[in-house]
């Protein structure tokens, strides 16, 4: 499988997106700078965390404009799975392709730890492989992570089973002192419609190796190359 690494000014989690695709999980990886405005031959798109543009305006309003994101959004349209991290996360609800808006934390402080993910939805590219009882410990690293959308897109989301993982104790449960950003219900990560456009705030491309502490995040990458596989042997019969 071959995957675009998008690299806009200000990215930092791009080389660490490319080491997890390429040395730890065998795939090819490549970096797309944002000037690019093709993403023939790929398989996949990762939309990596950082600071895109230096936040400038808000975070992700000037990368949204990026000639790369034309791209993206009709490798979107045509079913391509796009998964945004962080920074990406942002971009992607800028851009459109995700609903809402990250906003800045409930605490105004910058929030760098590990917290727990409940994975509310595992019928999509980016879960599917990820065992229903597993709470995923993955760090997060921002100050603009609080997830908010009006009341009707809230309510479109739970009703469609879009929300993909939900912030949660290391016991499981939804709480207050276990959302670092304030995010309504709890909402970590989110996926379109069509499910092959998903965003969320934590980091699993840091948490990927035991190395590290945590190899829960491989969890997420594992589940789309097992669709992607899935799509390959679905076209070739």
């Amino acid at each position: 499988m071959n995957f675009a690494v998008l690299q806009f000014p200000g990215s930092n989690c791009d080389q660490d997106c490319v080491h997890v695709i390429k040395n730890v999980l065998g795939h090819s990886a490549r970096l797309v700078w944002h000037k690019d405005n093709s993403l023939a031959g790929y398989d996949a798109v990762l939309v990596p965390g950082g600071f895109s543009y230096g936040d400038y305006l808000r975070t992700g309003a000037i990368a949204r404009f990026s000639p790369i994101m034309h791209a993206v959004q009709g490798f979107a349209a045509n079913g391509g799975p796009v998964l945004g991290i962080c920074n990406g996360f942002q971009i992607l609800c800028e851009a459109g392709l995700l609903p809402g808006a990250l906003i800045r934390n409930r605490s105004l402080q910058f929030r760098c730890e590990h917290i727990y993910l409940k994975t509310a939805t595992f019928d999509t590219p980016f879960t599917s492989k990820i065992p229903h009882d597993k709470l995923l410990r993955i760090p997060i690293a921002h100050g603009e992570g609080c997830y908010f959308a009006d009341d009707a897109t809230i309510a479109k989301l739970e009703a469609n089973h879009q929300v993909l993982w939900q912030y949660v104790t290391a016991q499981g449960e939804l709480t207050k002192m276990s959302n670092p950003n304030g995010s309504i219900h709890n909402i970590a990560g989110i996926c379109n419609e069509g499910r092959n456009v998903a965003g969320l705030m934590p980091h699993p491309e840091r948490a990927s190796e035991s190395l590290l502490g945590s190899d829960d995040g491989r969890l997420i990458f594992e589940s789309l190359v097992n669709w992607l596989n899935n799509r390959s042997k679905t076209k070739a019969a």
